[in-house]
């Protein structure tokens, strides 16, 4: 794999944080938490091909303006997500997925550098599978939604896609809430309000009524 330039908003991200919540810049900050690993995946992603991007306040890797990866962090782990992840033969059976409704999106999940160090050569083997299939047009097959999603609420996750990450690791039965809720607003611009209202909810696994 060739070496990856970088980008200098990665660097920032990595001091200050992701800004996406009251801890930004502040030493409790998820991304300082896991600064170390999450600076290990950096390193290992940057041998590859990928062009180094921010989007959504994190550190995204694309082939050809589509999105293959992105390394960030939780609040109990850092992790490698890949977009198209249940692709992946993943023969050492060490991806994670973020819910049991997750349909595309698959993770390496770490708590400290010596796991990463000890994986890189697998961690290297999964990011060109991962290339291989985005050059070969690979798509992920989506079940058909239970509940149909406002127009407000796909847009929203076109902005944002760690939201909507998110929003299907969720139960169905707390999806559900959430689309009722917001499907009931008559006008589009409350279905905005209520949706930008419960994002925060929604990032921490909470259920609208919780």
């Amino acid at each position: 794999m060739g070496k990856t330039k970088t980008n200098d908003n990665i660097d920032t991200y990595l001091i200050d944080g992701c800004g996406r919540c009251s801890l930004y810049k502040t030493p409790d900050c998820k991304v300082r938490t896991w600064n170390d690993e999450i600076k290990m995946l950096r390193e290992i992603v940057l041998e590859s091909c990928l062009k180094e991007e921010y989007k959504w306040s994190q550190p995204c890797y694309t082939w050809k303006g589509k999105n293959v990866l992105m390394v960030s962090a939780l609040k109990d782990c850092a992790l490698l997500s890949f977009f198209k992840g249940s692709l992946l033969k993943d023969p050492h059976k060490l991806l994670v997925s973020p819910g049991k409704n997750s349909q595309a999106d698959r993770q390496f999940r770490y708590t400290d550098c010596e796991s990463i160090r000890e994986q890189k050569d697998i961690i290297i083997s999964y990011i060109e599978e991962a290339i291989a299939l985005e050059k070969a047009g690979k798509k992920v097959s989506f079940k058909k939604e239970r509940d149909p999603l406002p127009d407000e609420l796909i847009l929203k996750f076109e902005q944002d896609p760690t939201l909507k990450k998110a929003f299907e690791a969720l139960t169905p039965g707390r999806q559900r809430g959430y689309i009722i809720h917001f499907s009931q607003a008559k006008k589009s611009e409350t279905r905005k309000a209520r949706i930008e209202k419960y994002a925060a909810k929604i990032m921490e696994g909470k259920g609208y009524f919780e």
